[in-house]
């Protein structure tokens, strides 16, 4: 059962409308002011009490004590001390956690200055910790909330296990977000993420730990700010001054991608070779050639073959699912099942971030895929054969516009009409069934760009002052077969006659070639516009599953593992770089250049 209080009015009724939406109808939200009128009560007059809560109460909210007695509060809420008079962020925390039983569990977003404020505020911090009601605390990125830029945070209460000197687990999972206008969002790996590591208590670098209560209660006196415990920066990449001295790449550098030369175990041989001088390697080839050498090793092209036998598996497991979507079944489940799968089984990947391929799935899920299924479970497979036509509106400047944007179009004037396949992309279409027909039109738009490009050189040789077509350029400084036409009936010399000629016959094979582009076009999208409707079933999922979903998300996979070795590449680059030229030889080429500099100056007269 879930119940609610919003003090806003019209969020209470979102929120109601929201249980409804949500298949929770019987939930019961109440409209009134949560601390100075709590509407959840037991009989003897305290605090409801319940199993979870969760709550996102306004960031430091100044007029929270309005209509209570702090000293005297009625349901005994402050008991670990009074929130500030102008600050009641510690107030709806404390109300959390009153209301939750002695086996409750809730989570409360609530902006980073809870974690560190000092006078009353460290009392309420150094009493709730000492109680041992803090699991864990996840520092969210900022700009997350509309209303405020302010970085947040999410503060996990548990009572059922809550015990003196309890240590509190810590997540900085503020730099895992995208931009989403002027706001940031968190990507659906970035809550997977967080889930997973929170769940599991994983320990990751730069990202999460368990905080020894001695550790925050002695050296840090309770202060909670996550930077104190998390070190998220990224680390100081350091240049080595005996390298850039003398040369050589120094070889802490080259071990710090021990990832890499884990996968890639002879690849660092063929990359770098011992130096002269101790601590220190040789380049074994160019700067330019590094990532060439990586993508061209044989142990890059058995990582890759690795790890796309992994997506083969996952796609191979749920063929027959996606091919097997019937009216009636769960959009939900679907991505649910198949996206965590692909999860699991990248988990087993070297150098790929399972989180990363897990992230492709789910985008291409919310751009293109939801919205297939979604159609496809409503009316069955048949709503791929659909072909509409899309109705034409007035743009604010009164011109045609067209509210979706169009896949294909055919016919000339007013019989001039645009089509759109909600589920099968014309591209498709034309890929598996007029192959040849898309060649030939591929080969007409060659040959009419070839002739435009002619068409501009030749203009281009015969204009200017005493060029033999300027004179019939028009006001805008165009050439076209009406101004070419009627300067050659004013003029009478014989050149000019012969360029203006071989012009208009330029002009008229471009514009040949231009209609038979367009004419072809029309064509091939009739052709389409017909067959669509008319493709068997099986072949219209081997069409929309195979061709279309997959491999969308298996082209995608590939770039991020040329992604991952690309980022070997650059790294590798970076470092031949940047001790390729020592001292010695910028030295020689400072007295060099210095040299030839002087010599010019004496060749001018100066001297000093």
């Amino acid at each position: 059962t879930l119940y609610g209080q919003e003090k806003d009015n019209a969020t209470a009724a979102l929120a109601k409308m929201n249980m409804i939406l949500h298949d929770s109808p019987s939930a019961e939200i109440w409209q009134d002011d949560t601390i100075s009128e709590p509407h959840w009560t037991n009989r003897e007059g305290g605090l409801r009490t319940f199993d979870y809560a969760v709550a996102n109460p306004p960031f430091s909210f100044k007029s929270w004590s309005s209509g209570i007695n702090v000293a005297e509060d009625l349901f005994k809420r402050f008991e670990y001390g009074e929130p500030p008079e102008k600050n009641g962020d510690y107030a709806f925390l404390l109300h959390i956690i009153k209301s939750l039983k002695s086996s409750g569990k809730g989570a409360v977003i609530l902006p980073h200055g809870v974690l560190f404020r000092g006078h009353a505020e460290a009392d309420i911090r150094r009493n709730i910790v000492r109680q041992g009601y803090i699991k864990g605390i996840i520092g969210l990125p900022a700009n997350l909330f509309y209303g405020t830029g302010i970085p947040a945070c999410i503060i996990v209460i548990d009572k059922e296990s809550a015990r003196a000197e309890r240590p509190i687990f810590m997540i900085d999972a503020s730099k895992g977000f995208m931009k989403d206008g002027n706001k940031n969002r968190l990507r659906a790996q970035d809550i997977h993420k967080i889930v997973d590591v929170f769940n599991k208590q994983l320990k990751l670098d730069r990202y999460s730990r368990l905080v020894p209560y001695a550790e925050i209660a002695g050296k840090n006196e309770f202060n909670l700010n996550i930077p104190r415990y998390i070190d998220s920066s990224e680390p100081e990449d350091i240049h080595d001054l005996d390298a850039h001295l003398n040369g050589g790449i120094p070889n802490r550098d080259i071990e710090a991608l021990q990832d890499y030369w884990s996968v890639f175990p002879s690849l660092r041989k063929s990359l770098f070779k011992p130096s002269a001088r101790p601590g220190y390697s040789d380049a074994l080839v160019e700067a330019s050639t590094v990532k060439t050498t990586i993508l061209g090793h044989t142990e890059f092209h058995a990582f890759k073959k690795k790890c796309l036998k992994l997506y083969k598996n996952w796609e191979s497991q749920h063929a027959d699912r996606l091919n097997g979507i019937s009216v009636g079944d769960s959009p939900k489940q679907l991505i649910f099942d198949i996206s965590e799968d692909l999860l699991a089984r990248f988990a087993r990947a070297d150098l790929l971030s399972k989180y990363n391929i897990y992230q492709i799935l789910m985008d291409y899920w919310a751009e293109i895929m939801q919205d297939d299924v979604y159609m496809l479970m409503q009316d069955g497979w048949p709503a791929a054969n659909v072909v509409r036509q899309l109705v034409p509106v007035k743009d604010k400047n009164g011109k045609s516009a067209y509210k979706e944007v169009h896949d294909f179009e055919f016919g000339t004037g007013k019989n001039k009409q645009r089509y759109k396949s909600d589920i099968l992309p014309p591209a498709l279409v034309i890929a598996r069934y007029f192959a040849d027909e898309q060649a030939a039109l591929d080969q007409r738009q060659a040959d009419y760009e070839a002739a435009t490009q002619t068409l501009e050189t030749f203009i281009e040789e015969n204009s200017g002052e005493d060029g033999l077509v300027e004179e019939a350029k028009n006001d805008k400084g165009n050439i076209n077969a009406a101004g070419v036409k009627k300067r050659l009936k004013e003029t009478n010399d014989k050149d000019e006659t012969t360029t203006l000629k071989q012009c208009l016959t330029l002009i008229t094979i471009e514009a040949d070639l231009k209609k038979a582009v367009k004419a072809a076009k029309d064509q091939l999208d009739e052709w389409v516009f017909k067959k669509i409707p008319k493709i068997p079933q099986d072949e219209l999922k081997e069409l929309v599953v195979q061709d279309k979903w997959f491999a969308n998300v298996e082209s995608q996979i590939i770039e991020e593992i040329e992604r991952v070795t690309q980022q070997l590449a650059n790294r590798v680059k970076t470092l031949e770089e940047r001790y390729s030229e020592t001292l010695s030889l910028l030295s020689k080429d400072v007295e060099k250049y210095s040299g030839l500099v002087e010599g010019h100056l004496k060749k001018m007269g100066l001297s000093w």
